[in-house]
């Protein structure tokens, strides 16, 4: 199926003109943010433990076949079945096929972004199956047919007055209601019925380890426990890029990921997975590629496997806090999202690389300490040598080079600069012409340049 070609400043027109959700979505994920940097410095060797967790992952993705290879026969030991999966269509066709071995048409399943990069809903809801989210911020979005616009926060955009009209309408709670511990009941009395009448659960995989066989599912709400508990088959979709050599390399993992996604000391419930439940169950682990392989070959951004899915970038990047996570038109949004999505697809997701400030902070929080902003910043260079960079933006590019290369010049755009912004119209800069003024106000200007203040304080 051929997509259409994501415009980030286009796509993210409409939120940022609702500046009041803008301001509210900016101060939801900086405080959680600030819950982040509390618990980092907490725990002294929270820098240690970042480098640890790098060089874990680095010495994994340098060795992935061998670990793959030891995971899938430790975890046979135990009783799973294992299923290798190339791409997102295979994925999808081995669940059904495993679902229609069980004449299966009710399912419930905890969250898993891998399931949403390979189309899963939809592919078993057109193919007669019943898929109900447990988890509760993707239950919300579920019922009002949306995407999650946070990998960690699948509802972060929308309000609790919006909530509450979605559950009128779909849950017959009551007309207006918005107190979160009303709407919090509802729900959960909502899906209790859907998880005992679930026939398979399916859940997404955190970490899985080569040495055991097992795998962790990290969730706050115990949506994955009930999910797998109850009916007798337990699918785990899973990315090849998950896992982590040994046992102990575990524990580095669990003290960053829910510091790092949502500033928790742990995830209220980390579950553990070595085999089926029991001689009448079963458990089937999917190993999907879907391009990870080849984002392992790629030297410029191999590190972006590393990711563990915190979100800890999008919390903290002041493009994604004010355009919202569905202006990127990806399943990952934010910062990685933004390096991850033009690997799959450089044509369809261009501008994503462009939706960045550079500012760094992404790269700072990352709990792996993936390069993120030096891995978008490189991604800009490559696409420029595909040509998939605007006339007008290579046009504007070329001119900055000769101003910059000229003294003379600079300094002269610089005094035209500065009297245009003292003396023009708001109307010259403020046009439906002018897309980058939108929701910017222009700094004031200088009263004076740098190389004039230079020259009268530091000279001789």
């Amino acid at each position: 199926m051929k997509l259409p070609i994501v415009d980030h400043p286009t796509a993210a027109h409409d939120y940022i003109a609702d500046d009041e959700r803008s301001q509210w979505h900016d101060k939801a994920l900086w405080f959680i943010r600030s819950k982040r940097d509390k618990q980092a410095h907490d725990v002294p060797e929270w820098e240690y433990l970042r480098t640890v967790a790098s060089q874990i992952k680095t010495h994994t993705i340098a060795n992935l076949g061998r670990y793959l290879a030891e995971f899938e026969k430790n975890a046979t030991a135990l009783g799973a079945i294992v299923h290798w999966a190339a791409d997102g269509d295979e994925h999808n066709a081995i669940v059904l096929g495993i679902l229609r071995r069980h004449e299966t048409h009710r399912i419930v399943k905890s969250k898993s972004m891998l399931t949403e990069e390979c189309g899963l809903n939809h592919y078993l809801e057109n193919n007669g199956i019943d898929v109900v989210d447990t988890d509760l911020g993707e239950r919300i979005v579920q019922l009002r047919e949306e995407t999650p616009s946070h990998i960690v926060l699948p509802a972060i955009h929308i309000k609790k007055e919006e909530v509450g009209e979605t559950f009128h309408e779909h849950l017959g709670t009551d007309k207006g209601a918005s107190d979160p511990q009303y709407l919090t009941e509802a729900a959960r009395g909502h899906l209790r019925g859907k998880f005992l009448s679930g026939e398979v659960g399916i859940t997404g995989v955190n970490f899985a380890i080569a040495e055991t066989g097992g795998f962790v599912v990290c969730t706050n709400e115990g949506n994955a426990d009930l999910g797998v508990s109850l009916p007798p088959v337990h699918i785990a979709c899973m990315g090849i890029e998950k896992l982590v050599p040994r046992f102990e390399d575990l524990a580095v993992f669990t003290r960053l990921l829910a510091r790092s996604a949502t500033g928790q000391p742990i995830t209220s419930y980390t579950s553990h997975f070595h085999g089926p439940r029991d001689q009448n169950s079963e458990l089937h682990i999917v190993l999907v590629d879907n391009g990870r392989s080849r984002l392992r070959e790629s030297k410029a951004f191999r590190d972006a496997l590393h990711c563990i899915r915190c979100g800890a970038c999008m919390n903290t990047c002041p493009v994604y806090r004010r355009s919202g996570g569905h202006s990127y038109q990806a399943t990952v949004p934010g910062p990685i999202g933004s390096i991850l999505s033009p690997i799959r697809d450089a044509k369809n997701y261009k501008s994503l690389p462009f939706a960045c400030s550079l500012c760094g902070s992404c790269t700072d929080v990352c709990p792996v300490k993936i390069p993120l902003h030096h891995q978008l910043l490189a991604w800009r260079k490559e696409l420029v040598g595909k040509r998939l960079v605007s006339f007008g933006k290579r046009l504007s590019m070329k001119g900055a080079s000769v101003l910059f290369c000229y003294p003379i010049l600079f300094a002269t755009a610089g005094k035209i600069g500065r009297t245009g912004l003292k003396w023009a119209p708001r109307w010259m800069t403020h046009n439906r012409f002018n897309k980058w003024t939108i929701a910017r106000e222009l700094p004031e200007p200088p009263a004076e340049s740098f190389r004039a203040w230079y020259h009268r304080n530091r000279k001789g």
